[in-house]
């Protein structure tokens, strides 16, 4: 899979859940390493996803559609598509076209994820009600996402 597609695919998963726009990059740099710097980020970012991920669930949390929720996620998915492609030791083109396929995957992501819980919670199967499981798929796809760019993120020199 290409740096773009790497990209815009962290982005998708960041429209879901904005930490993993983070937390893969992350990952993907430190992956080797077991010194406590290391260790700590990756613990931190895992927390961070963990913290998310109940988060999302309470009544009070804003919709992703909501204006600075929105581009807070677009600008999470062109750091962490540039994030991504500089972890991989990807070239400063490919870098720089890492930002605006991160960004336009969670853009794409807010609002496919949104759409889903919508449709879900008012005329999905009954299986996906409450939306609390349509919510826990999310968290499912966005998982396996992360997972997935993190283990198969090529080596770099470095």
């Amino acid at each position: 899979m290409g740096s773009l597609t790497r990209s815009f695919a962290l982005g998708l998963a960041a429209g879901g859940r904005s930490s993993v726009a983070i937390t893969v990059p992350v990952a993907v740099a430190t992956r080797d390493r077991h010194g406590f710097a290391a260790v700590a980020l990756r613990t931190v970012g895992r927390l961070a996803v963990l913290g998310e991920l109940v988060g999302d669930k309470l009544p009070t949390t804003p919709s992703r559609l909501d204006r600075p929720v929105l581009l807070a996620r677009i600008v999470a998915g062109a750091v962490g598509g540039a994030g991504l492609a500089l972890a991989e030791h990807r070239s400063v083109p490919s870098v720089l076209l890492a930002i605006p396929a991160g960004a336009g995957g969670a853009y794409v992501g807010s609002f496919a994820g949104a759409t889903w819980r919508r449709w879900a919670a008012e005329e999905g199967p009954s299986w996906v009600r409450p939306d609390t499981r349509a919510a826990l798929l999310e968290d499912g796809l966005v998982l396996a996402t992360s997972t997935r760019l993190i283990r198969s993120a090529p080596r770099g020199e470095g």
